[in-house]
């Protein structure tokens, strides 16, 4: 995730914090200081702080139940309206997705129950003074763990409880007819949280809102794009009419190439047709714009670009697009040498074009 920065890594997972979320601690350090003084500003940071490490536990609740089902968990990030686990892949047994699903929410019970159990108690109905310093810094830290945990069992796809109901949905009606199912079901009632958050001026349940009915509708058709590659190769969405580069061409030749061809990406190779990266149609303008138009390509190249066989399956030149954040997976044969490449584009409209093909 962009604008994230890593504070440190636990239980092999990268900790990292979003931009924003130092500007809401800025804000809500502000506007303590105004109404109430610094006491009250440190203390609702203190209290935030907290907040949010109950946050990042109940992320781990869903990193390490991952784990157990061999899903690793590269990075847990933290954002104004929460914490966001990125797993490698979503389990798609309905009992393992259950079971990730409620890890999460199990660790905010665990933290109430045990806070209660030292003395503190819980007041849901009293949750909109919660930043009024009278009341018991662990009180609230348990009521908060108590509403977190109820907030997140909604069926609000893709939050916990839209995961368990997805995953139930799946039982009877497939992965991805459940998927489609809970994912306008989540939009449904983000668009309901976005009215009470209008309606009562609050501003995270706006944001939390629009996440969901993004992430809602995101996930859905990654669903449905990831069951139809399972039946498709990379041979099929690979391209292979194209003009490749050599590491010491320059940028202005590498110009011509795009104007005369209209490629967005130009592998380059060397003299046995290996790969050794590619070029990118942005990074050919920001390098031109620079003045940089007789450096080599190989200066300006991506590297590292993952590698499929002619007969892998299509979904696993998405998982490798993925993963590595190239531009392009290269397609090659048994000795190495590149016959095409596969872009998210191409494989978008290669999706585009079997759906038709199948609803006819």
């Amino acid at each position: 995730m962009t604008w994230s920065y890593p504070v440190g890594r636990v239980f092999g997972s990268e900790i990292r914090i979003h931009a924003t979320f130092f500007l809401l601690l800025a804000w809500i350090a502000a506007a303590a200081w105004i109404a109430d003084g610094p006491i009250a500003a440190v203390a609702n940071l203190v209290f935030v702080l907290a907040l949010f490490a109950c946050v990042v536990a109940h992320e781990f609740g869903h990193a390490l139940t991952a784990r157990r089902f061999g899903i690793a968990t590269p990075d847990i990030t933290l954002l104004p309206i929460g914490g966001l686990a990125r797993l490698d892949r979503m389990p798609e047994r309905p009992g393992q997705e259950i079971a990730v699903a409620l890890a999460g929410p199990a660790v905010n019970l665990a933290i109430c129950t045990l806070l209660i159990v030292l003395g503190a108690r819980t007041d849901l109905t009293g949750a909109a003074a919660l930043q009024d310093p009278a009341a018991g810094f662990w009180s609230k830290l348990a009521t908060v763990n108590l509403f977190l945990a109820l907030f997140n069992l909604l069926p609000a796809f893709p939050m916990d409880g839209g995961r368990v109901f997805r995953a139930l949905l799946a039982l009877r009606l497939g992965r991805v007819a459940a998927t489609r199912f809970a994912a306008r079901s989540g939009q449904a009632l983000a668009f309901g949280f976005g009215f009470l958050g209008l309606v009562t001026g609050d501003a995270v349940l706006v944001l939390i809102a629009i996440f969901i009915f993004a992430a809602a509708g995101a996930e859905s058709a990654d669903v449905a794009l990831r069951d139809m590659a399972r039946h498709l190769r990379a041979r099929d969405a690979m391209i292979t009419d194209y003009e490749a580069l050599q590491p010491s061409d320059t940028l202005r030749g590498a110009s011509s190439t795009l104007i005369r061809t209209a490629q967005h990406e130009f592998p380059v190779v060397d003299a046995g047709g290996g790969l050794r990266g590619i070029l990118t149609r942005t990074a050919l303008f920001q390098a031109l714009a620079e003045g940089r138009d007789m450096s080599p390509v190989a200066e300006n190249m991506a590297r590292g670009i993952p590698t499929v066989p002619l007969a892998a399956p299509l979904d696993a030149a998405l998982d490798a697009l993925q993963d590595s954040g190239a531009p392009a997976v290269a397609v090659t044969e048994p000795s190495g040498r590149m016959i095409g490449y596969i872009t998210r584009e191409n494989i978008g409209d290669l999706i585009v074009i079997c759906g038709r093909d199948r609803n006819r």
